[in-house]
């Protein structure tokens, strides 16, 4: 699944609550991993190696970071284990938090329940490993979330890459097993009584099959790994 997050340690979020005006009715959700040798993209890491990993995985947040920051929406930022002040996400564009709750599904309704909690009327969460999403994908399901009551992005995994919605609804994050190709299908059972909008299906990077073909990707793969576009 693209949002998979690692469970949380028991560090507290370091960094000062400030009181937040919103500058926009619509608030995107970036949940991610801090990049770390051994611990990021281990699936990936298994063919390619940590170092490869790491580098693939960095380059996703540098994506991840290029197609949100024109949004016209506010963005925040979960971060798995500890919030990082210098990295990658500029605290002046991305609002940084702290990932709350024992599996993702808790976590996932605690961020929800806190930006609505802040006065956003759509919030939409997504992962930090997307290389095949756009920034006008991003805008495209904000536009289909003024429409719709939530808004749902497949992933070929069998998992989902973004979901939005305009109030919390707990069956969404509760019986499900996490990192499976079960999700979306149960996720979508849980929705089958509402306004669903279901956007293109795309492919998250979580193993070598997925960057092997892919050029952008081949400047990070081992030399006995080399698998060059013509």
């Amino acid at each position: 699944m693209a949002i998979l997050g690692s469970k949380n340690s028991d560090q507290k979020e370091n960094s000062k609550e400030v009181f937040h005006y919103p500058t926009s009715k619509n608030a995107l959700l970036i949940f991610t991993r801090n990049p770390e040798l051994g611990k990021c993209k281990t699936r990936l890491a298994k063919t390619v190696g940590d170092e490869a990993a790491l580098n693939i995985y960095e380059f996703l947040l540098q994506h991840t970071v290029a197609i949100t920051t024109p949004l016209q929406v506010d963005k925040f930022v979960y971060y798995s284990v500890k919030v990082r002040e210098n990295d990658v996400w500029d605290a002046s564009i991305f609002r940084k938090k702290q990932q709350k709750g024992d599996d993702l599904g808790v976590r996932m309704q605690n961020a929800f329940t806190e930006v609505f909690e802040m006065g956003y009327e759509r919030a939409i969460i997504i992962g930090s490993d997307m290389f095949d999403m756009t920034a006008n994908d991003l805008q495209n399901a904000f536009s289909q979330l003024e429409q719709n009551d939530f808004v749902v992005g497949p992933a070929e995994d069998g998992g989902y890459y973004l979901l939005g919605m305009k109030t919390v609804k707990p069956s969404v994050f509760n019986n499900k097993t996490w990192g499976t190709e079960t999700v979306l299908k149960d996720t979508l059972q849980d929705l089958k009584s509402e306004k669903v909008s279901i956007l293109e299906e795309k492919n998250d990077i979580d193993y070598y099959e997925d960057v092997k073909d892919i050029e952008a990707f081949q400047q990070f793969l081992p030399i006995h790994l080399d698998n060059k576009i013509d």
